[in-house]
Order: C-alpha cells, then sequence, then structure tokens
C-alpha cells in the first residue's frame, strides 16, 4: 500500500468516524425528547415505546463503538457540528428550528407535528440504513476490521429504527412520507455527501474534540469493543 494511499485511507475513516460519532450521539440523546413524547401521546402503546427505547440503546451502542474506534486509533474525533448532522439539517427544514429549540410540549399537543416528527425519524433512519449498505461495499471501510464490524451492527441494527415509527403512522392511517419531506431528506443527503465530507476531508485545520460529548453522562452501560 502507497504512503499516498494509507494517507487517503486515514484521512477518509477518519472524517467517517467522525461524522457518525457526531449523529450517533445527537440521535440517542434527541431520542429522550421523543420517548418523553410518546409516552405521553402513546401511553398504552407499550410496543412502541419499547421499540423508541431499543433505538435509543442501539443509538448508544453505536456511538460507544465508534468511541472506541478513535480511543484504539489513539486519537480524538474531529470536531464537527449540526451542519454535519442529518436529522438537524432535517428537524430545522421541516420544524424550522434546531433540535435543541424544538418544543416538546408543542409536539406532544400537536398530532401533526408529532406526525411530522415520525416520518423525519423514518426518513432519516431509512437514508442512514441505505448510506450503511454503501459504506459496506467501500474498500476502505472493508480495510479495516473494527470499522467494518462496527458497520455490520449498524446495518443489523437499522431496520428497527425506522420501522416502528412507520408502524404507527400505518395504524394512524397517516401519510408515510410527503413529497417536500422526501426532497428535503434527497438534498440534505447530497449536501453532506457531495459538499460537507469532502470539505471536511479537504480542510486540515479543523479542531478535534477536547472531550468525549458524553463525558457528564454515566457511564456504566459500554458495549464490548468490535
Amino acid at each position: 500500500m502507497s504512503k499516498l494511499f494509507q494517507r487517503y485511507r486515514t484521512r477518509f475513516l477518519d472524517v467517517l468516524a467522525s461524522i457518525y460519532i457526531y449523529n450517533e450521539h445527537r440521535g440517542y440523546t434527541s431520542l429522550d425528547r421523543v420517548l418523553d413524547a410518546v409516552r405521553v401521546r402513546c401511553p398504552g402503546d407499550l410496543a412502541f415505546i419499547a421499540a423508541i427505547e431499543k433505538h435509543r440503546r442501539d443509538e448508544r451502542k453505536h456511538y460507544v463503538m465508534f468511541r472506541r474506534w478513535f480511543e484504539l486509533q489513539g486519537r480524538m474525533p474531529l470536531s464537527v457540528d449540526s451542519t454535519c448532522g442529518h436529522i438537524d439539517r432535517f428537524i430545522e427544514k421541516v420544524f424550522g428550528c434546531s433540535i435543541d429549540e424544538l418544543d416538546t410540549n408543542g409536539v406532544i399537543a400537536s398530532p401533526d407535528a408529532f406526525e411530522r416528527l415520525c416520518r423525519v425519524i423514518v426518513l432519516t433512519e431509512q437514508r442512514g440504513m441505505h448510506q450503511v449498505e454503501v459504506l459496506l461495499r467501500n474498500r476502505h471501510v472493508l480495510s479495516d476490521k473494527a470499522m467494518k464490524r462496527i458497520f455490520e451492527v449498524v446495518e443489523k441494527d437499522e431496520p428497527d429504527h425506522w420501522m416502528p415509527y412507520e408502524g404507527w403512522l400505518d395504524r394512524q392511517g397517516r401519510a408515510k412520507a410527503l413529497w417536500r419531506e422526501r426532497w428535503a431528506d434527497y438534498w440534505i443527503h447530497k449536501s453532506l455527501m457531495l459538499i460537507k465530507l469532502p470539505s471536511l476531508f479537504l480542510r486540515r485545520s479543523t479542531p478535534r474534540m477536547a472531550a468525549w460529548p458524553d463525558v457528564t453522562e454515566c457511564q456504566t452501560n459500554f458495549a464490548p469493543s468490535p
């Protein structure tokens, strides 16, 4: 393997894992608010609640696996922000605010808002599933046994991350996705793949995280390393 190819591969995996660790952390912390909304709106739908709880556990597990990958590399992830977050940008497109600004009580009170939130999650998770399928054919990912194993775990978990929300929409007789939501999902994905990821790859001045994003959280449920 040439030195140039090795540097390219190392940078590619570094950028890829940095984006994923941001999104996985953003995912499981945001799902706490989704759970709050579901427990109020659907208190009797125990299967739906349990499915979302599993979704959160999986996202946390994925975050821990990416964190462990970086720990084994002996470096911190690149410090990326919400501009690299698919769900961040999707929420902003659909609700006109950031995830942090999203009014949980308003979502609970509004059937329309809750349905939109479910559709955003379905489309985001389906997009993630398709992207993992692509990555598991990428030679750089396949060349790193630990990274390959991480994405194999993610691939196995992904269907459980959108089916419960789609099932709820079906049971309520609601639309699964509106054309403008599908278009927003498509455009966000393309802008991340064609603009944000390449720019992050090329910008060597991007700093690394000074601390893990879960540093203040309970550390008792770490998953085993891949």
